[in-house]
């Protein structure tokens, strides 16, 4: 099973660079008016058109296209005049960085809060877990950024309102970012482990005297296990391509924030770029998802 999902990712990630050049080459408009403008000189237009490979057939354009990423090759940007992978490669990066911190705040928050919500099931303490995380899932992040700049920055003054530094330039960015996240996390974690603890090897650990701890942070959570892992590999292929608001808010120099500088310079090349480079992200998380599920369970490692 493994084997097969790990062989669908090489056709998945030609899929995906198929889509990204359609979605481009959809925009209404000509992206050579859109970038020189209007009162652009006729010769000015004709030069861009043919270095951008415009004045092709649209089946010779994607055959280009698709033998320049084989290579590595993203094209050249218009507004920065320097090769796309280059300037993905210098802002990848901290988009690394800030995804991680999210997913990192987001499993701290998430898992205890999850479990022993679980083990309290219909207490108090359920009930504020379960409206935390009801909470942390519809707020926007537009919203909760600036509010967590107002506090923390703006009112007590205890961290940085933007750019990227050391670790306290970290925190609010991340926060944003991981709190969402640890909205869905706490829900499935709580409905996970409730699953688990019907399980036939749970009550059975349980009606041979196993302490609690034992019953839900063994027994319980390895089998609620799969379900967690697989949601969380699927939440961090968002978040690197979620992260366009929150860069975009604390002035962080990742891709979210490349990709919006593009779009404002009518940079088509960066922005297709940018968009094939998170696109490829998420197939190869998920890609990696499978292979840590599968050596979690071996059933799965084993199955045909």
């Amino acid at each position: 099973m493994i084997r097969r999902r790990l062989l669908l990712v090489l056709p998945t990630l030609l899929g995906v660079a198929v889509l990204v050049f359609s979605f481009i080459h959809l925009v209404p408009g000509d992206p050579v008016d859109v970038m020189l403008g209007e009162a652009a000189e006729p010769a000015d237009a004709t030069a861009l058109r043919h270095a951008l490979g415009l004045d092709r057939p649209l089946g010779a354009q994607l055959l280009v296209f698709l033998g320049s990423v084989a290579r590595g090759d993203l094209g050249e940007s218009v507004a920065f005049r320097e090769p796309v992978a280059t300037l993905v490669a210098a802002r990848l990066p901290a988009t690394l960085e800030l995804a991680a911190a999210a997913l990192l705040i987001a499993l701290v928050i998430a898992l205890p809060l999850g479990i022993v919500a679980a083990m309290r099931r219909g207490s108090l303490l359920d009930r504020l877990v379960r409206i935390a995380s009801l909470a942390g899932v519809c707020v926007p992040t537009i919203w909760l950024g600036p509010l967590l700049v107002l506090a923390f920055s703006l009112h007590l003054g205890w961290l940085p309102t933007s750019g990227r530094g050391g670790a306290e330039h970290l925190v609010l960015p991340a926060l944003t970012l991981g709190l969402g996240m640890a909205g869905v996390l706490v829900r499935l974690t709580r409905t996970s482990v409730l699953d688990a603890l019907a399980e036939d090897s749970t009550r059975t650990a349980r009606a041979k005297g196993a302490p609690p701890w034992r019953v839900v942070g063994v027994h319980a959570f390895r089998t609620a296990l799969g379900p967690i892992v697989t949601v969380t590999g699927l939440q961090l292929g968002a978040l690197l391509a979620g992260a366009v608001v929150t860069e975009t808010i604390f002035a962080w120099p990742g891709l979210g924030r490349l990709v919006v500088q593009a779009i404002g310079a009518r940079d088509y090349p960066l922005v297709q770029g940018c968009a094939l480079v998170f696109g490829t992200t998420y197939v190869v998380v998920n890609a990696c998802t499978d292979v840590l599920l599968a050596a979690l369970d071996p059933r799965l490692r084993d199955a045909e």
